[in-house]
């Protein structure tokens, strides 16, 4: 009798082995790059379906492609340096390969006082790049996360 039962719930085991399982996208995704100018700070907001793992900011004078390493050249007139933010866990595309964010890949914001242009720069293996130009190299930055809705911000000011 113990044999029949271990061999009826090792078939049970393998079936449920076997069955693919739904599961939600599995890496926050990028829907909307926003930007705008408050009084003292210019700001970009990247709308995201959740929050990244983590995120690595660092001031650079250059930027490159994360899988090509080709160079980019981020839009806008007068940018004397570059805020790389690395999204750790992001994607703009989901698990299918469909992308989630179809704007401007590189743009000027004219609009804005201190940030003069924005670019992807990575977009692979759940990393998310983008570099924020901007004018002044004596600027402040401040990068965070908000929730309800899910948003990375970046400031940067006077």
């Amino acid at each position: 009798m113990n044999r029949r039962l271990a061999a009826v719930l090792l078939a049970v085991l393998t079936v449920f082995t076997f069955v693919p399982i739904a599961s939600a996208q599995s890496t926050p995704t990028l829907s909307n790059i926003r930007t705008g100018q408050h009084a003292g700070f210019s700001r970009v907001v990247l709308d995201l379906s959740g929050l990244p793992t983590e995120h690595r900011v660092s001031e650079v004078t250059s930027v490159s492609h994360c899988a090509s390493g080709n160079p980019i050249t981020v839009a806008g007139p007068g940018i004397q340096e570059i805020l790389a933010v690395t999204l750790i866990g992001a994607a703009a595309h989901d698990d299918n390969g469909n992308l989630t964010y179809t704007g401007s890949q590189n743009f000027a914001t004219p609009g804005l006082q201190h940030i003069r242009g924005v670019a992807l720069t990575c977009d692979f293996e759940a990393t998310l790049g983008v570099a924020v130009g901007y004018n002044n190299t004596n600027s402040w930055h401040r990068v965070f996360t908000l929730t309800s809705p899910n948003r990375l911000v970046i400031d940067v000011g006077l």
